[in-house]
């Protein structure tokens, strides 16, 4: 038989089942809301983070993971690198799975963390809309 490639971090982060994109803006030419609508378009569970909106492209906004009705499998990070290590801290604590830091997000004291808890960690400078594009 043949053998078959293991998933790539990528790969796996778009198979989760739901998904929360943290920092995404009102503002559709901001890359937060560019990422949420793509999710959304792509037929995926996806919950917007933004502390400062009640709703986002239709959807209720959440202020934080812990406030999300369901633990999300997998997280884009869309924030500035102090504000992703709060929600690494409390990714960590509610066990999501994948986390994607965007471009600009990254924070390697998260990543480390979320790393060493068995987190499927991607902060190498890679975009999810390009992955997305190539689905």
């Amino acid at each position: 038989m043949p053998q078959h490639e293991p998933m790539s971090p990528i790969e796996k982060f778009l198979r989760a089942s739901t998904f929360a994109i943290a920092g995404v803006s009102r503002n559709q030419a901001k890359y937060g809301n560019m990422i949420f609508r793509k999710l959304l378009d792509s037929g995926r569970v996806s919950y917007p983070l933004n502390p400062a909106a009640d709703t986002i492209e239709g959807r209720t906004a959440y202020p934080d993971l812990k406030s999300l009705p369901e633990i999300p499998e997998a997280i884009s990070v869309v924030t500035t690198p102090a504000v992703t290590e709060r929600i690494i801290s409390d990714a960590i604590e509610l066990g999501v799975k994948h986390i994607w830091m965007q471009p600009g997000a990254e924070n390697p004291a998260a990543s480390q963390r979320a790393r060493e808890a068995g987190i499927n960690v991607i902060d190498d400078g890679s975009c999810i809309l390009v992955a997305l594009a190539l689905e």
